[in-house]
């Protein structure tokens, strides 16, 4: 069986077959010229070797006007959309506009900052960005999520999987005390020793035991009574408001509940150290025109509240 095989790409001037596609388009070798910039010489030229690259007439006159061939008919669909995603590849990515944008951005973020950053996030995303949907995840699977594109950024802290992601630091917490206002034996900033006697709500996001309080205190031979266990910052206060129960969380998020649930805060009586909220997000998007604007967006309102 005959083949027939048209030239290797080792063997074209990627410019011959740019000319070519004008050519082929325009059906005229003056139009064809001055669509790519070149002289109609120049044109002429470019055609003769096309025609001999390809051993094939590709435009032939019929009367006035100049007809493709067949050859030349298949060609040029093939054209256009090769040197059109070449041309794609070569230009770039598309300038993100989140006005008109429709997507939705995975993002992973502690229950802690839903809490703090949702509210102020949604009320942005609906002027600036109306389109733009959110899917929030929380623990405890972060690089697996990232290192695999399900999710676009994480907002947590440093942890041990977060080691090797581009990040950014979005603010400085630190810890406050929770009690419901009409809590009988705590009005005021309690001292440690009635600080220990109490029962203690304590947020285990990774549900395990321990937490960076009883640290502290185990590192002065100090211990609280771990009343209750829960791994969502979210119901601290519930509990709080409905028990005589002490809850030390961060300060931001315990302000911001403060508003809505019948609570009084307090300074904790040890000194306990603050700690940095960052975002994550995986090094092959950091050029990403969508991804930047989200960073950028979320980086501004996370640091204003």
């Amino acid at each position: 069986m005959h083949m027939v095989h048209g030239p290797a790409l080792s063997a074209v001037d990627l410019n011959l077959l740019v000319v070519l596609r004008a050519l082929l388009s325009e059906r005229h070798v003056t139009r064809a010229a001055a669509r790519v910039g070149l002289s109609q010489s120049a044109t002429s030229h470019a055609l003769a070797r096309l025609r001999e690259l390809y051993d094939d007439p590709l435009l032939v006159r019929n009367g006035r006007a100049l007809v493709l061939t067949p050859r030349a008919a298949q060609l040029l669909p093939a054209l256009q959309r090769g040197l059109g995603e070449l041309e794609s590849a070569i230009a770039g990515e598309p300038e993100f506009d989140p006005s008109t944008v429709r997507r939705t951005f995975n993002i992973v973020m502690s229950d802690y900052l839903q809490g703090l950053v949702m509210g102020p996030l949604l009320q942005q995303l609906a002027t600036r960005a109306p389109g733009v949907d959110l899917s929030v995840v929380v623990f405890p699977n972060i690089r697996e999520l990232i290192d695999t594109g399900a999710a676009d950024l994480a907002l947590t802290v440093r942890l041990p999987e977060t080691r090797g992601l581009s990040e950014e630091w979005l603010f400085e917490d630190d810890f406050i005390c929770m009690v419901r206002r009409d809590h009988p034996q705590i009005k005021r900033a309690p001292s440690l020793e009635k600080y220990l006697a109490q029962r203690h709500v304590v947020v285990a996001p990774s549900g395990t035991p321990g937490s960076l309080v009883d640290t502290v205190l185990a590192q002065r031979g100090l211990q609280r009574r771990v009343a209750l266990r829960v791994t969502n910052f979210l119901i601290a206060p519930v509990v709080v408001c409905e028990t005589d129960f002490v809850n030390t969380m961060p300060a931001r998020l315990a302000r911001q509940l403060a508003k809505t649930y019948p609570v009084r805060l307090l300074p904790a009586p040890v000194a306990l150290p603050k700690f940095d909220y960052c975002m994550f997000w995986h090094p092959r998007v950091e050029h990403d025109p969508a991804q930047r604007w989200l960073r950028e967006f979320i980086a501004q309102v996370s640091k204003a509240c």
